[in-house]
């Protein structure tokens, strides 16, 4: 399955913003699958958002970190909803702000049926930060199943590739069974694996 160039993901024909929600009474309430993307602010949720739907300008993408606070739901091909959760970790918010940011995660979190597995990004160019940890220790506490994607890859070399993904093995303490997908949302490297785990759990309709 391709997820280069312009082309669209063919699991992905179809994509939608369906909702924005602040709280609990505005997320969808049809029952389908979602696949929740975390991560700090600006690791590339929304270029991932883009780049897995084949979009350009589907999800926005910020000029400034940590100005998304809402929930977005974005509907694909009918059939399950990618959501995309306000950043953490951003220093300049201010205290409320970065409360309420928590607030609201915490809220589509707890007790959320239709998600099915969350996408934990982080930068592939740095070893994963306390509020990652944090994050990978709270899905594990909740029984959250869960994929690390380490976002911007086409930045670190080859050679060094290795030894960024054992940094990220270490820090964030994963089993051997959790994956780590090299991701990047400007060459579409990873775009597949990530599809071909999503269909594994919400297998497409055919």
């Amino acid at each position: 399955m391709a997820c280069s160039g312009e082309a669209i993901a063919v699991n992905a024909s179809s994509a939608e913003l369906a909702a924005i929600a602040l709280a609990p009474d505005r997320f969808p309430a049809d029952g389908l699958p979602e696949i929740a993307l975390a991560g700090r602010s600006n690791v590339g949720k929304s270029s991932a958002v883009n780049r897995l739907c084949g979009r350009k300008r589907l999800a926005r993408v910020g000029a400034t970190p940590g100005r998304t606070q809402a929930i977005h739901f974005y509907r694909i091909d009918g059939r399950l909803y990618l959501v995309d959760l306000p950043g953490y970790g951003y220093a300049a918010a201010p205290a409320d702000v970065r409360k309420r940011w928590g607030e609201t995660v915490e809220s589509y979190f707890a007790g959320r049926r239709p998600l099915k597995l969350v996408l934990h990004l982080v930068d592939a160019r740095h070893p994963p930060t306390r509020d990652d940890v944090a994050l990978r220790e709270w899905l594990a506490f909740r029984g959250l199943p869960f994929v690390v994607v380490a976002t911007k890859i086409d930045r670190v070399s080859g050679s060094r590739r290795k030894a960024h993904l054992d940094a990220v093995r270490k820090t964030l303490d994963l089993s051997p069974d959790v994956p780590v997908v090299l991701f990047s949302a400007e060459t579409g490297e990873g775009c597949g694996e990530i599809w071909e785990i999503i269909d594994r759990i919400c297998p497409p309709v055919v």
